[in-house]
């Protein structure tokens, strides 16, 4: 028999975010525990909406976090688990299995989660991608080599962003660098380096239908700034531009094809230099990072955590209707800073919505209705940055809490 009673959550993540996820859900009437990392326990939680936090020693095994999640439901009813970070997904996928609670099973979870698995779910499908191959077989590695053309990227399959990754222009380099891979080879994906413009779109998913999305366009590829330092910039793309049109259409067939039910999505693409096509390349089940939420929510009105929550309250009960929402244009500019806490007053144009407050980072928020006066601003502001505050630190090779 159904109950009445508001579900019960166990939000899972081993970084500082979602607060305003659990937020809602205790604004909801759910009850509300976290499961997060020890070095994490001074963190800014929203410990009013909590119920309880547990802490998680660093190095625990997977089976030893089913144990103990096991061993809390004897007392405590749990209704949902949610992953508010893609590292921790297949933590929660694991536990949902387990416990036989809804949501995203183990083999839907890997096309959020691997490289590998979520191009070639969306290949066939008929959603463009690099040319890629898995680093399996060396027969077939020797014979993409043959056949496509350099650069290349070595991808990691189950990192984040552009963690880890490699570029590489000779068959000799890649040899050396698999060499001392060892038998973690296969934790590796093989792909076509594409020059061209980085687009990101993020949706909101709702019984398998994209009921929001939003695209945006960044000012230099991620990877770009992340391995060479750099000012990172995102904004919005003009509204029914061929872009704007195109990238939805095809996010929503990505979306149909990784099969996500209810949540949240931030999908990638690149549209080639020499081509001009749009071609995939990751989706992650999960809010934006880099303050992609507040670009969004300056834009539109929507935030991407609270609506997360209301579909994950909602259950799939048919309840859940997107807000109002505005189509306004917004803007992120954010960069490492040498300064401990740098003075962005200078930056004083009325477009300015948010300033970002993060130590050794300098950034901010425009919101404007003419998405020109957004893109020249970022523009120019990025070579402010660069002069006035950029700092650059080696490329990660682990992702940091």
């Amino acid at each position: 028999m159904p109950s009445s009673r508001a579900p019960n959550f166990l939000c899972i993540t081993t970084y500082e975010k979602g607060q305003e996820f659990m937020r809602h859900c205790r604004r909801e009437g759910c009850r509300v525990f976290l499961l997060t990392a020890e070095k994490l326990r001074d963190a800014a939680w929203p410990r009013e909406s909590l119920d309880d936090v547990f802490y998680l020693p660093a190095g625990i095994l997977l089976d030893d976090i089913v144990k103990a999640v096991t061993h809390f439901a004897r007392t405590q009813k749990i209704d949902r688990i949610v992953a508010l970070d893609e590292y921790d997904m297949e933590t929660a996928a694991t536990l949902r299995e387990h416990l036989r609670i809804p949501g995203m099973g183990l083999t839907t979870m890997r096309y959020f989660r691997d490289k590998l698995a979520m191009r070639m779910r969306a290949l066939d499908h008929g959603v463009r991608v690099p040319d890629f191959i898995p680093v399996f077989n060396h027969d077939d590695i020797n014979f993409y080599l043959d056949h496509v053309p350099p650069p290349w990227v070595l991808k990691p399959r189950q990192e984040a962003s552009a963690i880890g990754i490699k570029k590489l222009n000779s068959a000799e380099e890649l040899w050396t660098t698999l060499g001392p891979l060892q038998d973690k080879q296969a934790s590796f994906l093989l792909e076509q380096f594409v020059p061209g413009e980085v687009y990101h779109v993020d949706s909101i998913v709702s019984e398998s239908e994209v009921v929001f999305a939003n695209v945006s366009k960044y000012g230099e590829p991620p990877m770009n700034v992340a391995q060479g330092g750099g000012v990172f910039t995102t904004f919005t793309v003009a509204r029914g531009s061929t872009e704007d049109g195109k990238l939805r259409e095809i996010n929503h067939d990505l979306i149909a094809a990784l099969g996500l039910v209810r949540g949240v999505s931030h999908a990638e693409f690149i549209r080639a230099h020499s081509d001009s096509e749009f071609y995939f390349l990751e989706c992650a089940a999960r809010v934006g990072g880099a303050y992609i939420n507040e670009m969004v929510e300056a834009a539109t009105g929507v935030n991407l955590w609270r609506e997360w929550a209301r579909i994950e309250v909602a259950g799939g009960d048919g309840t859940y209707k997107l807000p109002a929402t505005r189509e306004e244009y917004a803007g992120v500019i954010l960069s490492l800073a040498r300064q401990e806490e740098p003075d962005t007053s200078a930056y004083n144009d009325p477009e300015i919505h948010l300033r970002i407050k993060k130590h050794h980072h300098a950034g901010l928020i425009l919101r404007s209705t003419n998405q020109r006066r957004v893109q020249s601003l970022l523009e120019s502001y990025a070579q402010r940055f660069a002069e006035e505050f950029l700092a650059v630190a080696p490329p990660r090779e682990k992702p940091t809490a």
